[in-house]
């Protein structure tokens, strides 16, 4: 006959948790101190949380006890907060700073950054393919490239950008230093401090920080968790505000993950052609899909220049990869201008490896293998 007496904690146990006076997290009495409490062996204390596991209502944690589970399934809240539907000036928070630094001395993953795992860097394959562009190219990485770019490289990410249906070419294309100044170049090219650009919600701080740079003000478009950016949002702050460029990753949205459908991308572009409002997409995760096909971007379908496309190889090649890339479409002229304000010239070292990555097809195969 089995021994039930166990029920006598563990259902009171249930009911604190289903009460919510235990909550998700909180560490529950140890084995020994319920052992006393209630008067039983150490062999139905146990089974008493064995089955409080089962139930998942308790997860244990191993030579630390046990903790209140979170529940499985929780449903997703159909409803939205409202957001104001007027700009606001990005918040600059100072601990970003610490938190930075904070992240320089930890050797856990960070998760305040979009960064591969140190596991999915093809460390030897970026060690040896430096060693061999020093070796071919010798005392030429020591001077300055084309300010806008080693024009190889431009030509090969036109001809990369051609297979997945985006026609870009070379003379619209900046090499930068990540796609982050890629960003900054394009807004400081389309704005001037004061003017109002719109901004997914929830979305990077990093974009928010560049838009406080630039001492312009954000209005917020919400991304919904089951069809992304509403467009409908847009519409309407379009008709109230006088929107001077929109910032949105239209693939793998960080950090919902959401993917734009082709539909929606050509919705953005016919609301922004309809106002002659710039889209500033940012691609930087383009490459890392699962399926066969790799996703459009806004570009894709943009016939008059409006698109301006950044992207960069941080996320896919390593962190420390410092090598974006822009294609300003008709706005190039206004690029160019800010990019040479802001140097002379991005690393030759890491162009030349970037291209030889690209030409030996080593690129697309890390890809595929991670």
């Amino acid at each position: 006959m089995k021994d039930y007496r166990y029920r006598i904690f563990t259902s009171v146990i249930e009911k604190r948790i289903n009460r919510r006076i235990l909550k998700p997290g909180d560490k529950l009495p140890s084995v020994r101190s319920i052992k006393q409490e209630y008067h039983l062996s150490t062999s139905s204390v146990q089974s008493g949380y064995d089955y409080l596991v089962i139930k998942g209502l308790v997860v244990s944690i191993p030579r630390s006890g046990y903790i209140v589970a979170v529940p499985a399934k929780q449903e997703i809240s159909e409803t939205y907060p409202e957001l104001p539907r007027v700009p606001r000036d990005p918040v600059f928070r100072k601990n970003i700073l610490l938190t930075s630094d904070m992240q320089d001395y930890s050797e856990s993953t960070s998760f305040n950054v979009a960064a591969p795992s140190d596991l999915l860097v093809p460390q030897k394959l970026v060690l040896r393919t430096m060693q061999e562009v020093i070796r071919e190219k010798g005392a030429a990485l020591l001077r300055y490239y084309p300010a806008n770019g080693s024009k190889k490289l431009r030509e090969l990410l036109c001809r990369r950008a051609a297979l997945h249906g985006a026609l870009i070419q070379p003379d619209e294309l900046l090499i930068t230093d990540g796609a982050l100044q890629a960003l900054y170049i394009a807004l400081a090219a389309v704005t001037v401090p004061g003017d109002v650009i719109a901004v997914e919600s929830p979305c990077v701080f990093s974009v928010l920080e560049v838009i406080a740079n630039l001492r312009l003000r954000a209005i917020e478009i919400p991304v919904r968790y089951k069809d992304g950016f509403d467009t409908d949002y847009l519409k309407d702050i379009c008709t109230k505000n006088r929107i001077k460029a929109i910032v949105l990753t239209p693939n793998f949205h960080n950090p919902t993950g959401i993917l734009m459908t082709d539909e929606k991308k050509r919705e953005v572009l016919s609301i922004a052609s309809g106002y002659n409002m710039p889209i500033i997409e940012n691609d930087v995760y383009g490459d890392l899909y699962f399926n066969d096909t790799r996703p459009s971007t806004i570009r894709n379908f943009d016939t008059s220049g409006l698109v301006i496309t950044v992207s960069s190889f941080s996320k896919t090649i390593a962190p420390g990869m410092r090598l974006g890339w822009m294609a300003a479409g008709r706005f190039f002229s206004e690029t160019e201008r800010v990019k040479f304000s802001l140097g002379r010239s991005v690393s030759p070292l890491n162009q030349e490896v970037v291209m030889k990555l690209l030409l030996s097809s080593s690129y697309d195969r890390h890809l595929r293998l991670s």
